[in-house]
């Protein structure tokens, strides 16, 4: 494999020093929890090896969540950037071709490209309010494609499929032999019912998901593979062994903790996002030089400044950054024309929110050509 560092990391909060960030509005999870706001207690915790699958109580929690999914269908992994590093590494040869939705988390497209393998793009279109197209998945497959790799609600755009959408999806991996790997890091941040558990629709489907971006636990690295096709378990079963082994005993025990209070949890949660969204919508209501799709999910949004708005991009971003110490997703973290940016409402302060917008605004105000 030939590794190299992407943008998204090299520029992101944790590497430019959170002391250098007066607004950061760059997150796409929401506010981190402190370990005193679970009320876990772990002092009667041995710190042994766990249980090479994860604990058993924890993958039950976990596949509670979909329909006739038990917990052998679960595989618990170091957050879900290592569940995708697996089931990339355990599928893909470079010989095959992968199909991914983008723009995308990064990981998604990198670790395909690293394997060598040939890699396909379906497209959201700005223009088509960044939706899943069955249609236009259907043209990219060809009986090379061992992969296809989708998210739900989106990263960076926050759009969302459908449940119809899924078993179209689900359907076109069946028909052309792809496996379907679906991210659902934000599925329990649908703004309407969440659509099923992928893996549950087909053994065709692979179902990715964490506690970091929804649950603001990304300090405890705990992710998720489900599939229920067993030999694909098994697999995946013996690329973690090979990698780490077992997951910290730590992070498994607050992660089991939290997900027995899911609903106690996400209620504050979701509440705090709902006001944060609110306000970023009558923002955007109000800004000249930006256009954006509203979001259907999530805790981001991917607005664009106009092409006729006379903002010079650059500028732009030198002006928020260094002038007013506001940092957003740029464009390029995502192959994408810095003219768009991503924009975590879940992550800040409710003041630190209000004013990285008006920096934003400022900014874009001050680069006018």
């Amino acid at each position: 494999m030939k590794y190299r560092r992407m943008p998204i990391e090299i520029e992101s909060p944790e590497q430019l020093g959170y002391a250098n960030i007066r607004c950061n509005l760059t997150e796409s999870s929401v506010s981190d929890l402190r370990l005193a706001d679970l009320g876990v207690d772990l002092g009667d915790l041995t710190l042994a090896y766990t249980d090479h699958r994860g604990r058993r109580d924890l993958r039950e929690l976990i596949a509670a969540e979909g329909r006739d999914l038990t917990a052998d269908d679960v595989l618990v992994t170091p957050g879900a950037a290592a569940a995708l590093f697996i089931v990339a590494t355990s599928l893909l040869t470079p010989s095959d071709r992968v199909v991914v939705m983008h723009p995308n988390y990064a990981t998604n497209v990198e670790t395909p490209r690293a394997i060598g393998c040939s890699v396909a793009l379906l497209r959201l279109e700005f223009e088509q309010g960044f939706r899943f197209d069955a249609t236009a998945l259907r043209a990219l497959l060809d009986r090379d494609t061992r992969l296809i790799s989708l998210t739900t609600p989106h990263n960076p755009t926050g759009a969302a499929m459908t449940e119809a959408d899924l078993r179209a999806a689900a359907a076109l991996a069946e028909q052309s032999g792809a496996y379907l790997l679906v991210d659902e890091t934000y599925r329990q941040m649908h703004f309407a019912e969440p659509t099923p558990v992928a893996a549950s629709i087909s053994p065709r489907c692979i179902s990715v998901s964490s506690l970091s971006k929804a649950y603001g636990l990304p300090g405890i690295r705990i992710g998720w593979i489900i599939t229920r096709d067993p030999q694909l378990q098994e697999t995946f079963l013996a690329a973690k062994e090979q990698i780490v082994i077992c997951n910290s005993a730590v992070d498994e025990a607050i992660a089991a903790h939290v997900l027995a209070r899911k609903e106690q949890i996400l209620a504050p949660i979701r509440a705090r996002s709902r006001q944060a969204f609110a306000e970023v919508k009558q923002w955007m209501a109000a800004q000249r030089d930006l256009e954006w799709v509203e979001p259907s999910g999530g805790v981001v949004c991917f607005p664009r400044i106009r092409a006729d708005s006379g903002v010079d991009v650059d500028r732009f971003y030198r002006i928020l950054n260094h002038k007013y110490g506001t940092f957003v997703g740029p464009g390029h973290w995502f192959e994408m024309d810095r003219r768009y940016m991503r924009i975590g409402y879940g992550w800040p302060r409710p003041d630190e929110l209000t004013e990285g917008l008006r920096s934003i605004g400022r900014a874009l105000d001050e680069a006018r050509r």
